[in-house]
């Protein structure tokens, strides 16, 4: 019997509670750690210029996003086992233990330090991304876009107050002796810490080891019933534990105790996705969707630099990039929305439709400055569509005991696409100029457009109700 919750059913009472007070506290810890990783990362790149020099400042960027999604793997594997509580809080505690070596490196000026600390440091990020996929671990079919999208609206809070606090935050901490520039990576590591913090106390009970409670339940129930009915419960009254211990105080059989799934690992969850057309769709679109953004994104600033005088490029490249970010999650509960009511693959087509006409536009642009900011405005809101119903749709199509090594493959082939995007996008920038980096970039998402509109046989079991 099946354990995967694809199939849409009612949320059972006594786990709307839970799921209120999950959603509560993950939107909280979105904002407290959106803090922490924006606040490092609006200084990092100069940071690393003043220590290391401009030719290698850009890569600091890089090795946070690597460090994201290389933890993706071990804290999958936590959360497995243990469930999500420990591995935030794990990845979390990395991401501090980043920071902190990031202000050491500030300190002695160590090149190697720096780019350890911020490997670590992406520890935060993996955190930020992984909360999304908490949301849903006991949403209702029919909300589990929007419950998605709202942790990640919750992020663009904290990614557009930090910036704002980074020259406080340098000042206070320099009456502590730290070097310019380290104190809003000690500030990161005490919000990773607070956030931590916060989610290993309160987050309780477990929403994914609750979520294959459930499961195991059902599973038990139905196959009870298909033998006798009435004998089965019978059996599972008998069988309940005097104290309850089933979510809310109802009572859980014993049959269906949880034990952690053997083979957390990322061969098995490649495994589990082969076999399921709409989990391959998922990870294609969150990978496809970030590394188009990544690839125009990157290079959107050195573009405004080839047109516009020194004093006005840092300027210009805060507003267009804030309109970026607005972009990627400021509609972020519309797209859930949408992505409720018309369902997952027409929000992915959509979302590619926007990233190419988001090529199309800032290709076109030429040193035209509004034009290009609408291009990455559409940019922004294609992502958006890619990830929230991406992640929707691979959550909903495994069963609950591999969901988190198979969301820990998607942030990986993620963050692996990302990096790959920046890195090469300076190369085609260099050689080939700012208009083929973004037809190039809209090649990539093609394949994505035949992949969703590919048949899915009949009766397939993952597939969205």
């Amino acid at each position: 019997m099946a354990t995967d919750l694809t199939a849409p059913r009612t949320v059972r009472p006594d786990v709307a509670p839970i799921q209120r007070r999950t959603l509560r506290l993950l939107f909280t810890t979105q904002i407290i750690g959106g803090v922490g990783v924006t606040i490092g990362l609006s200084v990092g790149a100069l940071l690393a210029s003043r220590i290391a020099g401009t030719a290698v400042s850009g890569l600091t960027q890089s090795a946070g996003v690597v460090g994201a999604a290389l933890l993706a793997v071990p804290v999958t594997r936590i959360m497995t086992r243990h469930g999500r509580r420990p591995g935030l809080a794990v990845a979390y505690a990395v991401g501090a233990v980043g920071g902190v070596l990031v202000v050491l490196a500030a300190a002695t000026r160590s090149v190697p330090l720096l780019f350890l600390g911020m490997l670590f440091f992406g520890g935060g990020t993996a955190a930020n991304l992984q909360a999304r996929y908490t949301a849903v671990d006991l949403a209702e079919p029919a909300r589990r876009g929007r419950q998605l999208s709202l942790i990640v609206w919750a992020t663009t809070i904290g990614a557009v107050a930090a910036p704002n606090f980074a020259a406080l935050a340098d000042r206070v901490t320099s009456g502590w002796g730290l070097p310019p520039l380290a104190g809003p990576f000690a500030f990161s590591a005490v919000a990773f810490v607070l956030a931590g913090g916060v989610l290993l106390g309160l987050l309780r009970p477990d929403p994914l080891l609750t979520a294959r409670r459930l499961a195991a339940a059902d599973a038990s129930a139905a196959d009870a019933a298909a033998v006798d009915a009435p004998v089965a419960a019978l059996t599972l009254r008998a069988e309940a534990p005097a104290g309850g211990g089933a979510v809310g105080g109802a009572p859980a059989a014993a049959p269906v105790t949880v034990r952690a799934p053997r083979g957390a690992g990322m061969r098995v969850a490649w495994s589990v996705v082969r076999g399921r057309p709409a989990a391959r769709l998922g990870i294609a679109a969150v990978a496809v969707g970030h590394l188009v953004m990544v690839a125009v994104m990157a290079m959107t600033p050195v573009r405004l630099g080839e047109s516009h005088a020194d004093a006005d490029v840092l300027r210009l490249v805060g507003i267009v990039l804030s309109l970026h970010i607005a972009g990627m999650f400021a509609f972020s509960p519309l797209v859930g929305w949408l992505t409720d009511r018309l369902g997952r693959r027409l929000v992915i087509l959509g979302g590619v439709g926007l990233l190419l006409a988001a090529c199309a536009v800032a290709g076109t642009a030429g040193h035209h400055t509004p034009r290009l900011s609408v291009g990455l405005v559409l940019l922004g809101l294609g992502w958006s569509g890619t990830m929230v119903a991406g992640s929707t749709l691979l959550s909903e199509s495994v069963p609950a005991g591999s969901r988190p090594s198979v969301q820990g493959l998607s942030d990986l082939i993620m963050g692996l696409a990302g990096a790959g995007a920046a890195m090469a996008s300076g190369f085609v920038m260099q050689v080939a100029g700012y208009p083929v980096l973004t037809v190039l970039a809209a090649v990539a998402a093609v394949p994505l457009v035949a992949l969703a509109l590919r048949p899915v046989p009949t009766g397939a079991s993952d597939e969205e109700g």
